[in-house]
């Protein structure tokens, strides 16, 4: 741009101060601050200056710079519908947490708490304290305690016990967990030294036996909860395992990954050893996640012998990797939800999606068809399907639910595969982000983790398949 048509430019924008005496700026000024709507304002100004013809008064500028402070203040951590069938989904926060623990995490929001104050005694107390007691009442263990995941409840423990010794482990259980996280790595961070042995398909005893010596510290068991190795296998029993590993002096600690405190089988799912069945076989730490099939917010529980949980409390890493009071109030109330088994189901929303009746689901998938394919209009096709719906988050990974979903196919035989993408970009664009998958050609929006009908509907009157996000 010449400097006379640059300065043509300025002259028919707005000064600054114009713009923040407007009647449009007085409420950007009272939402986010008149430091922060100068500088919007300035901003804006300068990208109008940079497009000629450059024309705007001084209330559309105000408008301009509070849509950008809008934008830039909404939470990037906000609700989507679960559409995708897995119900524990790792990238979409796992599992979603009870009403009850909901309040009791609120609650403690509100002022001060006694987090680590005993108030019978009127001095310092210990954060676990809210929740040892319930562990152990579960579980049968002696002691328990917690930390900010189950990464960093096997970090700990192999820290405390295998720091520059040896952690036995069966190469068939040297897993990968989401984000390429890998056992190996971790027990490396730990301090530990790798001792791998077996195969991966078959490990025996013996093998075992004759890996354990003076420089080991622990012999580490790990459930294989993101996989199953099938055929000819062979693995050690947890009571055979611990036996020897007792008979060496060396403690055994059992990862179960997702971890669960009940039979899930009584509720129509595979069996999934529980935490009580492994202390029962006679391990001496088990660690399990909190937010996964338990139900809860993140955590990372380690429960086992009294005497080896005080030394991990020992552990300088341990408060490193401690939970604060909103997760202490929230795994509480979930973990005494299990005193009420008969009514568990109902009340806790992992497992009540996880055994959602497929009648359900189809009826739900038929009312909102119509729906979906209004939205849509004739560039697609939409019917409702049977699929299959997963776990998640390693849990009982070859197990499948029965489903439904509603299925969604481009009309055009050409280029399908770009409108099924531009038609999931444009669902993650509504004001309620919907998150599907993609299965040789088709969209599917299964229903099973999908509660509240009418907010899908309303929500969907805001899809814009032009690829601008429009007001809900």
């Amino acid at each position: 741009m010449s400097a006379p048509a640059s300065n043509a430019a300025r002259r028919r924008l707005p000064a600054v101060d114009a713009v923040l005496r407007s009647e449009a700026a007085a409420p950007a000024i009272a939402e986010f601050g008149r430091s922060a709507v100068v500088t919007a304002v300035r901003q804006a100004l300068a990208r109008l200056r940079a497009m000629p013809p450059a024309t705007a008064d001084a209330d559309a500028v105000a408008a301009i710079a509070r849509g950008e402070l809008a934008q830039a203040a909404a939470p990037t951590l906000g609700s989507v519908f679960n559409l995708t069938g897995t119900v524990l989904h790792t990238n979409l926060g796992r599992a979603p947490i009870a009403e009850t623990a909901i309040d009791a995490a609120t609650s403690v929001m509100r002022g001060a708490v006694a987090l680590e104050f005993d108030l019978d005694r009127g001095r310092r107390g210990e954060r676990d304290d809210h929740l040892r007691g319930l562990l152990c009442e579960l579980t049968g263990a002696e002691d328990a305690t917690v930390v900010n995941n189950n990464a960093a409840a096997v970090l700990l423990a192999l820290n405390t016990f295998a720091l520059n010794r040896e952690a036995v482990v069966s190469r068939g259980e040297l897993i990968e967990i989401g984000g390429a996280f890998r056992m190996p790595e971790i027990m490396a961070r730990a301090g530990a030294k790798l001792v791998e042995v077996g195969t991966t398909n078959r490990t025996h005893l013996k093998d075992y036996a004759a890996a354990i010596g003076p420089a080991t510290g622990l012999v580490l068991k790990v459930h294989p909860s993101n996989y199953r190795i099938e055929g000819f296998t062979t693995e050690v029993p947890t009571a055979k395992l611990a036996a020897l590993a007792h008979d060496r002096r060396v403690p055994l600690a059992y990862d179960l990954g997702s971890g669960t405190l009940v039979d899930l089988a009584q509720f129509g799912l595979a069996h999934e050893t529980t935490v009580s069945e492994a202390l029962a076989a006679d391990a001496d730490l088990v660690t399990f996640s909190g937010d996964k099939l338990l139900g809860g917010p993140q955590a990372g529980f380690i429960v086992g012998r009294k005497g080896l949980l005080a030394e991990i409390n020992r552990n300088p890493l341990k408060r490193a990797l401690r939970v604060d009071k909103l997760r202490l109030a929230a795994l509480a109330a979930t973990l005494r939800l299990y005193r009420d088994p008969d009514r568990l189901r109902e009340r806790l929303p992992t497992l009540r999606l996880l055994t959602r009746p497929l009648a359900d689901i189809e009826a739900a998938a038929r009312r909102l068809a119509p729906h979906v394919a209004a939205a849509l209009g004739s560039a697609f096709a939409v019917e409702v399907v049977s699929c299959g719906s997963e776990i998640g988050s390693g849990a009982l990974p070859v197990e499948t639910l029965p489903s439904a979903a509603i299925a969604v196919r481009p009309m055009a035989k050409r280029h399908q595969g770009k409108a099924l993408e531009d038609l999931a970009a444009a669902l993650r664009r509504l004001p309620i982000p919907a998150i599907g998958r993609v299965e040789q050609q088709v969209l599917l929006l299964d229903l099973r983790c999908l509660d509240d009908e009418r907010r899908f509907i309303d929500n969907l009157s805001a899809l814009d398949l032009a690829g601008r996000r429009r007001p809900a």
